[in-house]
This record gives C-alpha cells, structure tokens and sequence, in this order.
C-alpha cells in the first residue's frame, strides 16, 4: 500500500532572494544574513528531527533562490544533506543567473550537485524589467558555461508565457535565444498571476486565452522540431533528460518537504510548513496535516498522472491502492475514450492531444 516505505524523494525551500519577482507566488523573502544563519539553524533541528531516509534518489533544492546564500551558507546547508545524498541519481538546484560564481559552481559540484534549473524566464529586456529580473540573456549563458566548467551539464531552463504585453514574436525570440544556449530541458510555464504578488496588486493581466493556446500551441510544435521531447504539459527534454524529482510528483510518489514554505506527502498524508519565517525560527519542526482519504489519494494520482505524455501508469495505480483504475473509473474513462479524449493499452491511460489541451475538461469528467 501506498504508506509503506520510506520517501525516496526530498524537497527543501531555500526562502531567500537577493530581489523579489513581480509574479512570483513562492515563499520568500529579501536575503539578510543573519536571518539565513538563524535559518539554517532551525533547519538543522528539523533535518535532524525528521529521520530522513538515507537512501534517496533525488534531492531538489528550490526557493526562493538557493545560490543567493552566501557561500560560507550554502555550504553549511549543503553539508546537513551530505549523509542523505550518497545514493542520489539526481541532485538539482535551483539558480538565479544573478547569483552564481566560480566558487559557488565548485562548491555544487563538490557535493554531488548534478542538475541545475536555471531562472531564464524570458530575453526580451522589456519583459525582464516588467518581471523584476536584473539578469540579462548574456548572464544567463555566462552562468551555463560557468556551471559547464565544473562539470553540471545537465541544465534546465525555465521560461514564461502569456506575459503581459508579451507577443508571438517575443515568445518565439525567447524560444530560439533559450534553444541557443543548448539545454538538456526546458520547462514552459502560462503566467498566473496570484493576488498577494506585485503583478496581482498592480492589476496586471495575462494575455487572452486564445493568444495562450495558440503560444501554447506553438511551443508544442517547435520544440519537438528542435529535438525536445513533450513529457508532460509543461516540460520539454532531449532524450535521457527528463526531470527525475518531477516525475516522482507525476508519478505520485511519497516526498519530504523541508523547511518554511514546503509541502511533503508520505502515506495518505500530505503536510505543508508555515511560510511565515519567524514562525518557522521558533518552531521549525511544526506542520499542517493534511489527511488524504483513500478517493482524494487516487484521484489526485490519477490527475498528477495523466499530466505526463505517457499517462498514468495502471500497474502503479493497482500497486498503491490494491484495485485496478478501471475498477474506480472504468465507466467514465470508457466514456471518455469514445469521445477521444482518452487512450489506453495494458499498461497506460493517457489523454490524447486534443484531451491534453483539455485536461481540466477531462478530469472533471472523471470526478
């Protein structure tokens, strides 16, 4: 059943920026060093309360920005996870082009760092400044090469869509200025704009829903052209690159959330941290339950899976909840795979292309 073992997956939130992105909805706040260095000590008593598995198989540091502590801080940060990354695969870091150095590249690498998703966002000057980014396309390869030197080679490029203000021919520019850089993966992500970013107090748009789905459209078409496999909704690879901590999520697996801001599932229980810093300082062990019951589980399974290309994957699916995925949807999924919306084999249930562009369609139909 799905409580059984241990995670084989870690996530830890580094909640620091150097400046805060006007879109941005993760929790952070602006890097003082004495607020990292109380930081880093209450995650040091909840690293050590938690009795991580030792045997993972992928750690993801994310934020915030990671590679804004400085670099006495990252390396007391990642020492406390030198003894659960012996077995890793895949060891990512998230970075910021603004903050990355020699030292600090040698640094990651020493301790096992292996993947790097790199803030690209967009190369239109116009749409950084709107955004709030400081880095420019030249810092960007500059950073790539730089992390290339000390040996990080698999690199992940994020970018942005349906900006406001943003048209085809940026999105296109910014496509081929990212293919430039030659990345092993890029992830795609619609802006959203949330009430409590810069963006939502402003009154900022995004773009129409038609001039989204054709961008959306576009990016589907060039970037397989460009020898970047579509794995799932969001996320583009050449072959061999795909995202292992992603496809964990994706796949519904157990995961360790440390540190303010992040959120962990283990069993049929889902937790999140405060994202209040000074809350998490006095009381960093401290999390919010969240229990799953046994349908919420396999209906949040069945959505995580059929984001990914391949579909869910139904012997997974029986694995973790002892029946069949047919046995739950079976008359709803049939229903759908009659319209076209859904296919299936022995070992898979994917949507199709048009059921991919609908997906929030098909799911609602399978609730």
């Amino acid at each position: 059943m799905i409580q059984n073992n241990k995670p084989e997956y870690l996530y830890l939130h580094v909640p620091f920026c150097k400046t805060i992105c006007s879109y941005c909805d993760f929790c952070h706040t602006v890097y003082q060093t004495d607020a990292a260095d109380q930081w880093l000590d209450a995650l040091a008593k909840e690293i050590q309360a938690k009795q991580i598995n030792p045997n993972l198989k992928t750690i993801y540091i994310g934020g915030g920005t990671p590679t804004s502590l400085s670099y006495a801080q990252l390396d007391q940060l990642l020492t406390m996870l030198d003894p659960f990354s012996k077995q890793v695969q895949e060891y990512t870091v998230e970075i910021n082009p603004e903050t990355l150095d020699d030292a600090k590249a040698e640094l990651l690498c020493m301790h096992g760092i292996n993947r790097v998703s790199l803030g690209f966002q967009t190369s239109s000057p116009t749409l950084l400044k709107t955004l709030g980014r400081h880095h420019t396309i030249l810092q960007v390869q500059q950073t790539m090469e730089c992390l290339h030197r000390h040996g990080i080679t698999n690199l992940s490029l994020d970018l942005m869509y349906s900006l406001p203000g943003q048209t085809m021919a940026d999105l296109q520019q910014s496509v081929q200025d990212a293919l430039a850089c030659s990345p092993a993966h890029l992830s795609l992500y619609s802006l959203t704009i949330e009430e409590n970013t810069v963006f939502g107090r402003k009154g900022y748009q995004h773009l129409d829903e038609d001039t989204e789905a054709d961008m959306y459209e576009w990016i589907c078409q060039a970037l397989p052209q460009a020898g970047y496999h579509q794995y799932e909704i969001s996320n583009f690879a050449l072959e061999g690159r795909e995202s292992m901590h992603n496809k964990a999520y994706w796949d519904y697996r157990d995961f360790y959330g440390i540190s303010i801001g992040a959120s962990g599932k283990e069993g049929f229980l889902r937790y999140d941290h405060t994202r209040n810093l000074a809350e998490y300082l006095k009381e960093p062990t401290a999390i919010q339950e969240i229990p799953l019951s046994k349908e919420d589980a396999m209906f949040e399974m069945v959505m995580m899976g059929l984001r990914l290309k391949r579909g869910l994957d139904l012997r997974l699916f029986a694995d973790t909840f002892d029946t069949s995925f047919y046995a739950v949807y079976g008359a709803k999924a049939d229903a759908l795979i009659a319209k076209g919306l859904l296919e299936k084999d022995e070992s898979y249930c994917w949507a199709s292309q048009r059921g991919f562009e609908i997906l929030n369609s098909v799911l609602v139909d399978l609730m």
